[in-house]
């Protein structure tokens, strides 16, 4: 009899436990497919926040925290008004901690959201900022490239910054393109550990690669 309880109690258990699995999973892939049309859609601040609320239901999962953070510094480092910038990285800042936290190890995609925020930093005053930033930018990338290699978005991160950097400080099109066409390949052979992973980035390469023809 007491047998019979335990292994029902189980059940009812594992069916609850995969229910609740099923419901963040679908809320989480739902979210994850937005993330490519947020500069057309200028929602990033609620997608973030959408994932906020997943992490703080789920309580022990650091995705959904570090997709709040990507959300966060793309909307810092698109952010017209400069007096804003600083917040909007402080707060992704925040989210990506906590997302390490749990994750409890360091991790490539981490990296890349903490050297965007960086940038985000310095885009407020470049000229005053780089010597604040500047590493922050590069040792952040380096670590995430170092720790996946196959990672296409530390590369396709620097090769954006480079893009934009001006070609008397070693930057320009030209010195982009062959960081783009890397990511290009890498973005080709790279395969996610999970369904919920990140795959983010092929929309922005595809645009660099057209200005390029």
């Amino acid at each position: 009899m007491k047998k019979s309880i335990l292994f029902s109690a189980f059940i009812l258990f594992a069916g609850f436990t995969f229910a609740q699995s099923a419901k963040y999973e679908s809320a989480m892939k739902s979210n994850i497919s937005q993330l490519d049309s947020m500069a057309v859609k200028n929602d990033a601040e609620d997608l973030s926040n959408s994932f906020i609320r997943i992490g703080d239901a789920e309580k022990t999962q650091w995705l959904p925290y570090y997709y709040a953070a990507y959300c966060k510094a793309f909307q810092a480092l698109t952010e017209k008004d400069n007096s804003k910038k600083d917040a909007l990285a402080d707060k992704a800042t925040e989210l990506i901690t906590k997302a390490e936290s749990i994750l409890g190890k360091d991790n490539s995609e981490t990296d890349v959201i903490k050297s965007m925020v960086a940038t985000a930093h310095m885009m407020v005053d470049p000229a005053s900022r780089y010597m604040t930033y500047g590493q922050d930018i590069s040792s952040n990338l380096q670590k995430a490239e170092s720790l996946d290699p196959t990672n296409p978005r530390p590369v396709l991160v620097q090769a954006q910054n480079t893009f934009y950097t001006p070609e008397q400080y070693g930057g320009g099109k030209d010195a982009a393109k062959p960081m783009f066409e890397k990511a290009q390949q890498l973005f080709a052979s790279f395969k996610p550990e999970t369904d919920l992973s990140p795959v983010w980035g092929q929309t922005s390469l595809n645009y660099f690669l057209s200005q390029y023809k």
